[in-house]
Parts: structure tokens; C-alpha cells; sequence
């Protein structure tokens, strides 16, 4: 699906605001705007849409409960801004979505808790539980302890990261901005906004603008954000969060904003993405009735169809599925390591908690994280990220 169609069939949308809508050009939280914005996702949820909320705030809310008219340098002074300002934040939108009955969960993560595989999928388990709950996430850098964010980036790329492990349909930046014009609309009065566009389209990086005083990301950002998100096959829609109705007109098909489209549908990017940048770290061997399931049935790998193990690997890290021949018939995230992997050959998923005193997924490798491989002989990677 290659139009605005997508927005309006989107069943699982990440929406990101930025900082200048949140703080009222920086003299704290803009507590009414923060309201219309829960009145319209409240709305989209209750028509079925699931939502995870990437919020950020937390330093600008932090500059004002203390006092600061300027942005400091010191690095522990920006964190403990953070630190200070969550709190607001966080009580902000809670109090918005009790109004509708909603409850809400701070999640606090890093760019890094999303590169190391096992803590990538402990957080994607976590947000599947809280959006099967029908909990809002509310999502925020863990400035505190993060540095890079505070010092060169934004929640852009948080944004688009958790698009992809989230597996988002759409990922929507609210900013003060319409969208992505052709020119610098600051400086051209003729700049036209585009509509839609191809995300990962390396002429829109030179049209990309820069950073404002109270947001640090700028448009080229949300480009680059708009690129990441594709991998997994999500449209991405930059527009503007001072718009009237924004997210519930998106909703419903009006031109607004930018609209950046994945090159393909979701699911085969997002087996791309899993494919493009993982080291094998290990191997499975399953039987031949195993095999079958993966190759034609398009199923998830349970222990039930382990034989044997190589290798040693966390939860989170790829590891290759070899059947009785030798050959490599899939490769995938696994959901436990490989001393509890033996433990669970030939066993049936009932079993998991009794074997390891726990259990966290039915499956050794869930489909969604696996992609079937020509059966080409594989060796291990020793070499660890």
C-alpha cells in the first residue's frame, strides 16, 4: 500500500511530540495542549487503534520548575533538568488519560536498551503486554543516565526505534512545522510542502532543515527518523501538533503534513530489516517434522522440535536453524539463551516453567522474528557486537 490509505487503515501508531509544542515555547508545560492531544489519541484508541506515545519534554519542563531561562551546557545540569522535569511530564498525561479511563505506563529506555537484542526484546514483550492490556505507553529518553540524546540528538530516532520494535504501522511526529517543504519555507516564500514522499529518498536530506531553540532535532531528523521507521514498514507522518483535530483528521485521510512511505509492505521489511544486520551467534538443530513447519507452514519454532544445540548465545541474539541435513532452513531471535535451550530439546512448551523455573514465550523463536534462508551451510560468528 503505497498512499495516505495506509494512515487510515493503521491499527498500531506511534506518535512523538516534540518539545516546542510540550512547553509552550519553553515556559513549561502547555498543560491545554497536552489535553487536546490525549482527547485525540483517547479517540483513536477507543476506534481500535493502539497506541504507544513517545514523549519528550522532560529537560525543557525541568529548566522551568527550576527557574533556568537557558539551556545549560554542563551535562549533569541537563540530566538533573531531566530528572526534575520527568516528573511533571509524567503526572501531566497521567492525569489527561485518567480523564478517559485510560491507564498510562512510563517506559524509559536508551538508544542502547534497543541496539543489545536481549533488552530489545524484554522491552518489545513488555509494550506487547501494557497495548494487550490497553495501556497507553508513554515513552520518554532516559536522559538521566543517556548522553548522546542530550547532547546531539532528539526522541526522533527513539521515535523510529520504537516503531520498528513495536512493529507500528505508523509513525507520526508532531512538530511545529506543517511538514517538509522543498525549500526552507524560513527563507522561500515559494516553498511548497510535500505531500507524500519515499522515506529513505536521499534528495529530501538536503532539503532538511535545523534545530530550534527548545527541540534539538530539526527536520533532518525526522527524515532520518522517517528512514529507520521504513525498516520495518511503517509510514511515517511529519505535521504539525498546532493543527486543529491533527491526529483524528490524519485518521481520516486529509492531506495534512508529510507523508514519508516504506518502499514495502510491513512485514517484508521488517523480515529484511531482522536479516540485513544480525550476526548468527549460535545454532539450532531440529527434526524434519520441525523443518516442515517452518518451511511450509510459516510457523514459530517450539522446543518440541530441538534435537541439538551449538554454540553460545544470549536471549535476543540471531541464531541459525539447521535441519537433520545439515542445511540451514531459517534463522531468527531466540528467546533464551543456550544453556536453557538444552534444557528445553524435545520438550513441549507446557513445560518451560517447570524445566526453567519461568517462562517468558511459548516459542523458542517466535515468526515474527524468523526468516526462512535459502539452506545454505552456516558457521557460528564468535565475533560479539
Amino acid at each position: 500500500m503505497h498512499s495516505r490509505q495506509q494512515i487510515t487503515t493503521a491499527r498500531r501508531w506511534v506518535v512523538k511530540i516534540g518539545s516546542a509544542l510540550l512547553t509552550n515555547d519553553g515556559r513549561g508545560l502547555d498543560k491545554e495542549s497536552i489535553g487536546r492531544w490525549v482527547d485525540q489519541l483517547a479517540e483513536l484508541r477507543r476506534n481500535g487503534c493502539e497506541i504507544v506515545l513517545v514523549s519528550s519534554g522532560s529537560v525543557a519542563e525541568g529548566m522551568s520548575r527550576l527557574g533556568w531561562d537557558k539551556r545549560p551546557h554542563a551535562l549533569h545540569e541537563l540530566q538533573a533538568a531531566a530528572a526534575v522535569g520527568q516528573m511533571g511530564l509524567v503526572q501531566v498525561y497521567e492525569s489527561h488519560f485518567q480523564r478517559h479511563g485510560l491507564h498510562t505506563a512510563q517506559i524509559l529506555l536508551t538508544h542502547e536498551d534497543l541496539a543489545d537484542r536481549q533488552r530489545y526484546l524484554n522491552a518489545r514483550s513488555t509494550l506487547r503486554s501494557l497495548l494487550a492490556l490497553g495501556v497507553i505507553p508513554v515513552i520518554n529518553e532516559n536522559d538521566t543516565v543517556a548522553t548522546d540524546e542530550i547532547r546531539f540528538g532528539d526522541n526522533d530516532t527513539l521515535a523510529a526505534l520504537a516503531a520498528n520494535f513495536t512493529e507500528a504501522d505508523v509513525l507520526v511526529i508532531l512538530t511545529d512545522q506543517q511538514g517538509l517543504f522543498d525549500k526552507d519555507p524560513r527563507t522561500h516564500a515559494d516553498a511548497k510542502l510535500i505531500s507524500v514522499g519515499r522515506a529513505g529518498d536521499p534528495a529530501l536530506e538536503g532539503i532538511a532543515g535545523g534545530a530550534g531553540k527548545f527541540g534539538r532535532g530539526g527536520m533532518l531528523t525526522k527524515v532520518a527518523a522517517a528512514s529507520r521507521a521504513a525498516r520495518s514498514g511503517a509510514a511515517t507522518v511529519i505535521a504539525s501538533g498546532s493543527e486543529k483535530d491533527i491526529l483524528l483528521r490524519l485518521r481520516n485521510g486529509e492531506d495534512l503534513g508529510t507523508v514519508l512511505l516504506s518502499d514495502d509492505e510491513p512485514l517484508l521489511a521488517r523480515k529484511q530489516w531482522l536479516a540485513g544486520q544480525l550476526m548468527v551467534k549460535g545454532k539450532l538443530f531440529i527434526d524434519q517434522g520441525a523443518v516442515k513447519v517452518l518451511r511450509d507452514r510459516g510457523r514459530s519454532l517450539l522446543p518440541v522440535g530441538l534435537t541439538a544445540v551449538e554454540g553460545k548465545f544470549r536471549r535476543g541474539e540471531l541464531v541459525a536453524c539447521v535441519g537433520p541435513d545439515g542445511a540451514e532452513v531459517a534463522r531468527g531471535l531466540v528467546n533464551y539463551n543456550a544453556d536453557e535451550s538444552r534444557q528445553l530439546i524435545g520438550q513441549s512448551s507446557d513445560r518451560i516453567e517447570a524445566i526453567l523455573g519461568y517462562v517468558d514465550e511459548p516459542e523458542l523463536i517466535h515468526r515474527d522474528d524468523m526468516v526462512i534462508t535459502a539452506g545454505e551451510r552456516v558457521k557460528i560468528q564468535d565475533k560479539r557486537d
